[in-house]
């Protein structure tokens, strides 16, 4: 079999085997560590075959740097097939020119790197088509498909900035080194306002990607499953949903249904009937089982980490295949929000460029997320692996904020959980007076202090935050907020309010606060050796080693 028919042929393989979900699988070319890993790999190995002449001037193979990003740049700019059968046949198109110019000689190495690379762009695994690539493609060419490859994902990590946030919120994200808390210092990514505000301006407003009411709420009928609003009158209640979810318009109920519940939580395709991939073996009872377990691990552990990691996957898949479909396929269902003033940066993307937690999900709870996802979409499991169900779970815990009406609820039910293991979200008035929780891409980027220079609000009644100004910002000033409640309770002394919210930090999100306030008021009320700050260290190191 020649090069070219091997490579079809596994092309065609793998398409027709992942056709509903392939766009879905995509964004790991350009966002997956692993794969951003093997890239790293490839690209030392090619520095190290190429000559002192080679590694100057000029990329690999002679051609010169600026006309191989002129070709990149050229590349980005053509339109991408988006239908999975437009993009086999694109695919397949770009490999026989590719092996057509390979043969013309070395003047046409370019152009065929080009003509591979572009098959590489839209095939559903990147990183084995690669590993094909190495042992099919001439050494020149397949040289230059890397170090295109390197340039567009280089230029993806480093310009991610470039585009987010939308200027449109006059927030920019910055970064700055800060005391690491053992003497020395790190750098930390930050939120900055663009321009200038006065105290009780709203900086800007941000929908979440995914929400979540609390335990206690979810399906009582008095909130909306969807946007959190409080319902009033009478409600929607679909007559199969597993996780007995109400609504307060059809439209939030539509959807919830295209964003995350169908997959879930329904017994329904994820997917358009045209896109819907064979189920093999796997029938309805199987999903039907699959997801009456995680709503009851959902129910005792009534937590909401797990599913907003759950309903963060889904979003995923629900975004890609949006991308792939016209509007007119997707009737009712609103854009994805916009995130980013430019570039294909994916859901993943806000992601993964977040603290988090280091936490360790129980073995139970990722396998019944699993079967929840393989029984809707088999292989889509596979990108759930422990490690990233691990730092979905920590990234959701750190991020997250909690939702409050006016000065927040006082019914929420007492946690039986221990203080170090008790959910916290970042609320002004403290998770207890909070009716969900939100992840909202931004946001996340926001450091806590004692004395914030804003405050999340959420006047409309929903999920929808506002950021607002509790004190004048010049442009360039950092934004601020409290992660726990930061008043002095009735009662309390300076120092008792200080331990109390310190601790909360700690527990919550495992550090000590260093901010101007704590610094005073330590000065102030604490001169006995081993007071405050000692407690507050050593729950900082249990947590660190639990």
């Amino acid at each position: 079999m020649n090069r070219s028919t091997t490579i079809i042929t596994v092309a065609s393989v793998a398409v027709s085997g992942i056709l509903a979900y392939a766009v879905y699988f995509d964004y790991k070319r350009r966002t997956d560590a692993n794969f951003r890993k093997q890239l790293r790999k490839e690209k030392k190995r090619v520095k190290q075959s190429q000559t002192p002449s080679e590694s100057g001037q000029t990329a690999t193979g002679g051609v010169d740097a600026n006309d191989l990003r002129s070709a990149l740049e050229s590349v980005r700019g053509e339109e991408v097939p988006l239908g999975p059968e437009e993009k086999e046949q694109y695919f397949m198109k770009q490999v026989g020119i590719g092996e057509q110019l390979c043969a013309q000689g070395p003047v046409y190495q370019l152009p065929a790197a080009l003509c591979f690379y572009r098959a590489l762009r839209v095939y559903p695994s990147p990183v084995e088509l690669i590993v094909i690539y190495e042992k099919t493609v001439p050494p020149p060419v397949f040289q230059l498909v890397m170090e295109l490859t390197n340039l567009d994902v280089k230029d993806r990590v480093e310009g991610y900035y470039t585009f987010f946030p939308p200027k449109a919120m006059n927030v920019a994200v910055e970064t700055v080194n800060v005391p690491d808390g053992k003497g020395g210092t790190m750098s930390k990514k930050v939120l900055v306002v663009t321009k200038d505000f006065k105290a009780g301006e709203v900086i800007y407003q941000e929908d979440p990607i995914v929400a979540v009411l609390d335990a206690d709420l979810q399906g009582k009928g008095t909130h909306c499953s969807y946007c959190l609003r409080q319902i009033h009158n009478d409600h929607i209640r679909p007559e199969s949903d597993r996780l007995h979810s109400v609504y307060c318009s059809s439209d939030c109920q539509t959807q919830h249904k295209a964003h995350s519940q169908t997959l879930l939580f329904t017994l329904e395709s994820p997917l358009p009937a045209a896109m819907a991939p064979e189920m093999g073996g796997m029938t309805r009872e199987n999903r039907e089982n699959a997801q009456k377990a995680f709503v009851e691990y959902l129910i005792q552990t009534k937590k909401a980490a797990p599913e907003l990691v759950a309903r963060f996957v889904a979003r995923q898949v629900s975004a890609e295949t949006a991308r792939m479909l016209p509007r007119e396929m997707l009737p009712g269902v609103a854009p994805e929000p916009v995130l980013t003033d430019g570039g294909e940066y994916s859901l993943y993307d806000h992601l993964e460029r977040l603290r988090y937690l280091e936490v360790n999900p129980a073995d139970h709870e990722t396998r019944v997320l699993k079967d929840v996802l393989q029984t809707a979409l088999p292989g889509l499991e596979q990108f759930l692996t422990d490690e990233r169900h691990a730092t979905f779970i920590g990234k959701m815990s750190y991020n997250s904020y909690g939702v409050y009406f006016g000065e927040g609820r006082e019914d929420k039910p007492e946690t039986a959980a221990r203080p170090e293991n008790a959910e916290k979200t970042r609320t002004p008035c403290g998770t207890s007076k909070q009716i969900g929780t939100g992840f909202y891409a931004v946001s996340s980027y926001i450091s806590h202090n004692c004395a914030p220079s804003a405050k999340p609000v959420f006047p409309t009644g929903t999920a929808q935050l506002q950021l607002m100004a509790t004190c004048a910002l010049q442009k360039g000033d950092e934004i601020t907020v409290a992660y726990v409640d930061v008043s002095q309770h009735s009662g309390e002394t300076v120092e008792v309010a200080r331990r109390r919210r310190r601790m909360e930090l700690v527990r919550g999100w495992r550090f000590a606060c260093s901010c101007k306030r704590c610094a005073e008021e330590g000065l102030e009320g604490e001169t006995e050796e081993g007071g405050d700050e000692s407690r507050v260290e050593d729950v900082v190191t249990r947590a660190e080693g639990s």
